[in-house]
């Protein structure tokens, strides 16, 4: 699969076994909000294992490594058990 969304997609549908996510709060060492001289950046410290599978040129890499947001919204309807029309 070309597009990394719709092998994010295959991958969580068919082996959410198999895909790590860890909040990034756990992660963070530093962070510093966007002013005129730089952009807004964070530093994470993650395992040798991440680092390794973002150096190299694209094609070659073994894994596909994403920053994921989840809308509070979405949160709030993980945890109801109400089940609205077209989340069935």
């Amino acid at each position: 699969m070309k597009d990394p969304l719709q092998s994010l997609g295959f991958a969580l549908e068919k082996y959410p076994e198999k895909v790590t996510a860890t909040p990034l709060d756990t992660l963070l060492m530093e962070s510093a909000r966007q002013n005129k001289k730089r952009p807004a950046y964070i530093k994470l410290a993650v395992p040798d294992e991440m680092v390794k599978a973002l150096r190299g040129s694209p094609d070659l890499r073994k894994e596909l490594l994403f920053l994921v947001s989840v809308p509070k919204e979405v949160q709030e309807r993980a945890e109801s058990r109400i089940i609205l029309p077209g989340e069935v």
